[in-house]
């Protein structure tokens, strides 16, 4: 450490009480509770620790020390881990002497409770900036410009949620402060790289750090450093390992760096404590040295700090923050930052909403609910917050057709739970996905992720799409012409839910009924709709059952028997011999055309057998005649041996054929009309 021998100018004499009390402080008057003291700090069998400003006791605690010039590390790094487990019990981050003490060292001597503090360019501003920083940015900020007193102060006395946070302590301007920080048990401030200011001539062995060796180190190299000790007549430095045997560490010189290396073996493992004793050849009122710890070249934390309660002297700037419910009851995962220009934020979880800020004690000013402004000294103050109050409303339809039925008590899981749409439920503001539960007779459509938002309530639907079924059936189902049969329409569904519907019974030409085709009706899986209809049936067709809203349809066929036929047989000229047979055949529907509607039709088949030859053969086919649309004779076809004149004629209600030789003829032709069948075929007569 370079030799700091430039001095300040005595500054104005402290009031009486302040000099009685650093006199009173110099006299060794403070003890150490361990119950205030940090846990995991170095507690010694002392009644006074080095912490404790001017003490002589034995076994004190080195304070810590932040250097402005001049020095390898600008930044002083403290580690404070809490875990799940101690997450929002109070930190108790405390500082002893924070500012550098103008009146600490004036006019080349060392005033009462001297701390070691040394300002060395006295027309150059001095000052100190304590962060604590962590998983949300920046906790606390204090600035400290020189001053005149060694304060003791609390940088934040609350709760902080769960993880790792850095205590940074940074210098600016030719000078060093020392100070002493502490934490309350549970927590502990570590590092692997730190300054401490020896600054003690009574050869009083002063505890540096506290390392803690696992079983898991046992094979590496753990390395101690040391850094500007200027050398073997200003100092020794030491550790004493777990058995409790001294090894003198190598002494660094002025600016230089000396390390000593371990090889961990079991009767190391434990804890491990570093000493340093400023010897009575020093020629210096302190001394700041920089320690460091490796293992295997990688950083390992110490831990570092602590101090008792500074007798006399009470802690100044105490800040107590609640950050609560409406309800009073502490917002879990809350806590707040402090600036350095005393401003007071709190941190809310994720959601909540900021409701006020109170000032209870001390001195400040509310600026917002989120913000307040807080005077120095001490101080309580108090944010309100709510939990973020949205809902979310969820409700069922069955989609039937196009319609959207209402449907009560249907499951659906969110978050893990099973609830019962519809229903409404308060929720944080976020994205929720849903998952429609199961519905006998259905099929549920993928739902979109209800969005809740603060104060309003969001909503889902769940759709259901049903599944229905319809039969129709003909019993007879083959019959004679006009014929009655029974039609028996049905409906059905495995869906639990009532299902408002028709259904509807269409029937083809040749069809008829002086019954209703029609029923309505709540279709469900404990009620199918049914109709059932006596038909008379005079054509082979088909029936259609139709069910609305939906459109699911089904068929019934029913086929009638063909109509009986007329036989006749004739001697004819030259004693020959001729029998003629008549039969017809019913066709589906012809469709309809711009001339007129659809009409059913027939194929009239004639069948001649001739035993002889026989010209001009005439067959008398009168047409059926009967009530309704006109009957019409499509084109002839004739087929027979291949010799004959095939080529007939219609001659009215006659067939002409020119010609036939001995064997069979066939003539047909389709018969159109409305006509029952049991009307179409009329009896035929042959001549010559």
């Amino acid at each position: 450490m370079p030799k700091f021998v430039q001095h300040v100018p005595v500054l104005p004499f402290l009031s009486a009480t302040r000099v009685s009390l650093l006199l009173a402080l110099t006299l060794g008057a403070c003890s150490l509770d361990p119950a205030l003291a940090q846990t995991g700090a170095p507690v010694v069998p002392t009644t006074a620790p080095v912490t404790a400003p001017g003490s002589q006791g034995t076994g004190g605690i080195l304070p810590l020390v932040s250097v402005g010039e001049r020095w390898p590390q600008n930044t002083e790094s403290y580690t404070i881990v809490v875990s799940a487990q101690n997450a929002g019990k109070p930190l108790g981050l405390e500082v002893y002497s924070p500012a550098l003490n103008l009146m600490d060292y004036a006019d080349g001597r060392r005033g009462a409770g001297y701390f070691g503090d040394e300002l060395y360019k006295k027309n150059e501003p001095f000052e100190t900036v304590f962060t604590l920083q962590g998983p949300g940015g920046t906790v606390v900020e204090r600035r400290y410009q020189a001053s005149r007193e060694h304060a003791w102060e609390a940088l934040l006395s609350g709760g902080l949620p769960a993880g790792t946070y850095t205590l940074q302590v940074r210098s600016t301007g030719d000078g060093k402060n020392s100070f002493a920080l502490r934490v309350a048990s549970p927590f502990a401030l570590e590092t692997s790289d730190f300054s401490v200011n020896a600054r003690d001539s009574t050869q009083q062995d002063l505890l540096a750090a506290r390392l803690t060796v696992p079983a898991a180190w046992v094979g590496k190299t753990l390395s101690v450093s040391n850094y500007d000790v200027d050398g073997p007549q200003e100092a020794q430095t030491w550790v004493v390992q777990p058995s409790g045997t001294r090894v003198d560490l190598t002494t660094s010189g002025d600016g230089q760096k000396v390390t000593n290396a371990f090889v961990v073996t079991q009767s190391l493992v434990g804890e491990w404590q570093v000493y340093l004793r400023v010897l009575p050849t020093t020629k210096q009122y302190s001394n700041a040295v920089q320690y460091s710890f490796r293992l295997d070249n990688q950083p390992v934390t110490a831990r570092v700090g602590g101090f008792a309660d500074v007798a006399g002297l009470k802690v100044a700037n105490l800040l107590l923050v609640d950050v609560v419910d409406p309800q009073g009851q502490p917002i879990p995962g809350a806590s707040y930052s402090v600036g350095s220009d005393n401003v007071v934020r709190p941190r809310l979880p994720q959601g909540y909403v900021p409701v006020s800020a109170a000032v209870l004690e001390g001195q400040g000013s509310v600026t917002s609910p989120t913000e307040l402004r807080v005077s120095p000294g001490n101080a309580r103050l108090r944010f309100v917050a709510r939990p973020p109050q949205g809902s979310l409303s969820v409700d069922a339809v069955a989609i039937y057709g196009d319609t959207r039925i209402p449907l009560t008590n249907v499951p659906f899981t969110l978050g893990g739970k099973t609830y019962a749409a519809p229903v409404t439920i308060p929720l944080n503001p976020g994205s929720y996905p849903l998952t429609a539960g199961p519905i006998p007779g259905a099929s549920a459509t993928a739902a979109q992720p209800g969005v809740v938002a603060d104060g309003s309530t969001g909503k889902v639907t769940l759709e259901y799409n049903v599944r229905t079924e319809v039969t129709l059936s003909t019993a007879p189902d083959v019959l004679d012409a006009c014929d009655v049969t029974q039609l028996t329409a049905q409906a059905k569904t495995d869906f639990p839910y009532k299902l408002p519907s028709t259904l509807n019974l269409n029937l083809p030409v040749g069809w008829t009924s002086d019954y209703p085709l029609q029923i309505r009706g709540d279709l469900s899986s404990t009620a199918p709709l049914r109709l059932k209809v006596p038909v008379r049936i005079c054509r082979s067709d088909s029936a259609e059952a139709v069910l609305a809203p939906v459109g699911v349809r089904a068929t019934g066929d029913a086929s009638v028997r063909d109509p009986s036929g007329a036989n006749v047989t004739r001697s004819v000229q030259n004693g020959a011999r001729v029998h003629l047979a008549k039969s017809a055949e019913a066709l589906l529907s012809q469709p309809g055309t711009q001339n007129g509607p659809a009409q059913q039709g027939y194929t009239i088949t004639l069948q001649i057998t001739s035993d002889g030859t026989i010209d001009n053969l005439r067959i008398l086919d009168p047409l059926p005649s009967g009530t309704g649309g006109p009957v019409l004779r499509g084109p002839l076809s004739v087929q027979g041996p291949s010799l004959a004149n095939l080529t007939p004629t219609l001659d009215g209600d006659s067939i002409v054929l020119p010609r036939i030789l001995p064997g069979t003829y066939t003539v047909r032709y389709t018969l159109f009309t409305d006509l029952p069948a049991d009307r179409v075929v009329t009896t035929p007569e042959l001549g010559w």
